[in-house]
């Protein structure tokens, strides 16, 4: 009798005109901050159709996208500036060792898209041990001189450059001389290179006893994820639903991400290549289907490798001893 005496009260507010307005305001979509590593590129493509497709919204997120600034995505992540960042795997590993509060949560790309690059027709550089006593344009990362003396020791020379701290100018640098190498993420640089008619020679690190690494990474903080757990589960999943939708519809993908990056992309060609480059290289979605996810071998061999470097360093500054358990540096839980 209550439960035909409830039916009879609603049947009759629907003829009243009363059902359809709503009890209780509706809560407000939660908030969310993602930092860029780098203006924007074909590497942020997934978080960009996520927000312009709505996929954030329907999550019940509304993710601002903060602008390239010169201070690091992960340092921005590690002082709660940000919920959310691109970053290298390297940059976090090395972040997290020194004390810093971040957690790989999402592979960007599965497998290594950074290169050497110097101009090419040099007859003076035929392989890394000839860029003995070079000048190298870098960008400020900590790990970038043991990464290339690395390279160039592994090739039988002494790994001894000179380094410059350029930037984004790097590869004008490059262009004119000023410096002999430096590096690029061939899906990007590589890519506007070749559209350009640029010649460029290009040395892949794993070809020198670099382990292959995920180059580009989302990171979180551990605060973060602690508190708000179930926002970050949503946001995850609605950015690999945009990386796999920009796979499935690259043109459409393209469009949104030049669309939506308020004019600092006007290179539809550049954007539309790179995409291909990432979709064709296996580099956004592996050949076995693989998207998102973070390879704990992966991570555990570039993690190695900066601690036999002497790369990782505590927060006190001393080069760690031991090989941390890198198994806590990442997590594949939001995606699941």
């Amino acid at each position: 009798m209550l439960l035909l005496t409830r039916r009879q009260t609603i049947f009759a507010a629907i003829a009243a005109g009363l059902v359809g307005r709503p009890a209780f305001a509706q809560s407000a979509p939660a908030k969310a901050r993602i930092a860029l590593d780098w203006t924007p590129n074909t590497n942020h493509i997934g978080i960009y159709v996520a927000k312009a497709k709505g996929f954030y919204a329907a999550a019940g997120l509304d993710v601002d996208i903060l602008p390239y600034a010169d201070t690091s995505a992960g340092t921005l992540v590690s002082n709660g500036v940000a919920d959310f960042g691109i970053s290298s795997e390297i940059e976090a590993i090395t972040q997290r060792a020194a004390g810093g509060d971040v957690k790989m949560v999402y592979g960007v790309v599965q497998t290594e898209t950074a290169r050497l690059i110097f101009k090419g027709g040099r007859d003076d550089i035929k392989s890394p041990r000839d860029l003995d006593g070079k000048t190298y344009g870098g960008f400020g990362g900590t790990w970038e001189s043991a990464l290339i003396s690395a390279m160039i020791r592994n090739d039988g020379g002494k790994g001894e450059v000179k380094t410059v701290t350029l930037g984004t100018s790097a590869y004008e640098a490059l262009d004119n001389g000023s410096i002999d190498f430096t590096l690029e993420i061939y899906t990007w640089e590589g890519v506007a290179a070749e559209l350009e008619n640029r010649k460029i020679a290009r040395f892949h690190y794993s070809d020198y006893g670099i382990p292959d690494e995920q180059t580009t990474v989302i990171v979180s903080s551990d605060t973060y994820l602690s508190a708000n757990r179930e926002n970050a589960r949503a946001f995850i999943q609605a950015t690999r639903k945009g990386y796999a939708y920009s796979v499935d519809h690259p043109d459409e993908a393209c469009a949104l991400l030049i669309a939506e990056s308020n004019g600092a992309l006007m290179n539809a060609e550049l954007v539309k290549a790179s995409q291909k480059a990432l979709i064709e290289g296996h580099f956004l979605k592996s050949e076995a289907g693989v998207i998102g996810t973070l390879d704990p071998a992966k991570a555990d061999a570039i993690g190695g490798f900066l601690v036999e470097n002497g790369i990782l360093v505590d927060a006190n500054g001393a080069a760690l001893k031991e090989k941390p358990d890198f198994s806590t540096y990442y997590t594949n839980d939001l995606l699941a």
